[in-house]
């Protein structure tokens, strides 16, 4: 896979399956994808009255026996820049948990080396899923640093906004989600995106991103990546708790997100940023 910054996941071709009279009665999943590649795709998702709350209990008992309430919890990611070491241990456990593809990522790394030209270079070889070897450039580096990246989990998220289906959708408690048996893999969510966290699986044809581990969070565990991170960079946590530790620091202390031009209200935030990351 070629070195490049995010975005790294691409939207493969999509095959329109051509007209016949001997055709087979259409799938829901076909009806709606030629539904969504007409000018009325939208028009005939709202008749589609189905709801899609359900999905955001999707994930059981939390340990107590309690059932998992989301509207008492409101989630938010924190990333520590200053203490990433860039060894790939969250991408891996990310890779393990949720069976993510090889060559696509729900979360990478990405090494931010600022030098004395105008860009900063960024590099992030198979989405630092395997560490980082030597530098292999000439210009002598001022600084460097990794910044682990994900889906933002915005609260005014562009990719809801533009699903023709309505696949994409937020929960109660702030995490983006895709609903796999409505999702028509049209890519228009991909495409929206402005952090490149989403992509078409190459299985299923349908929209995968990371999902802040939603059927672990809802038991009461962490997502993987936090869980497998050495040095904790990474750190989950509830905004709706004023004694949960990530939920003091977002606020007392200064962080900042990605993109914050676009107004897109991302959860997840970052300590230690500097003006370099993009």
């Amino acid at each position: 896979m070629e070195d490049k910054s995010a975005p790294f996941n691409s939207v493969p071709g999509m095959d329109v399956p051509s007209a016949s009279s001997e055709e087979p009665a259409m799938t829901r999943r076909e009806c709606l994808k030629r539904s969504a590649q007409g000018a009325c795709g939208a028009i005939f998702v709202l008749a589609c009255g189905e709801e899609l709350g359900a999905l955001a209990q999707m994930a059981g008992t939390p340990p107590e026996g309690e059932k998992y309430d989301p509207f008492k919890h409101e989630w938010v990611y924190l990333i520590d820049i200053s203490k990433c070491i860039g060894c790939g241990s969250c991408v891996r456990a990310c890779e393990r948990e949720n069976n993510v593809p090889p060559h696509y990522f729900r979360t990478w790394v990405e090494r931010y080396r600022i030098t004395d030209s105008e860009h900063p270079l960024v590099d992030s070889p198979n989405g630092g899923r395997d560490g980082f070897g030597p530098e292999k450039h000439g210009e002598e580096g001022r600084k460097a640093f990794f910044v682990p990246k994900i889906c933002n989990h915005c609260k005014f998220s562009p990719c809801t906004q533009l699903c023709p289906v309505g696949a994409s959708f937020r929960s109660p408690d702030g995490v983006m989600l895709v609903d796999e048996e409505r999702c028509i893999g049209c890519g228009y969510c991909v495409q929206a995106c402005p952090y490149g966290s989403r992509f078409i699986h190459p299985v299923k044809h349908v929209a995968s991103k990371c999902t802040f581990c939603y059927h672990r969070v809802t038991k009461g565990l962490p997502t993987a990546c936090v869980a497998a991170c050495p040095v904790g960079a990474r750190r989950f946590g509830d905004a709706k708790d004023p004694d949960d530790e990530v939920s003091q620091i977002v606020a007392t202390q200064p962080t900042h997100v990605l993109k914050p031009e676009l107004l897109t209200g991302p959860h997840c935030r970052y300590l230690g940023m500097s003006m370099e990351v993009r």
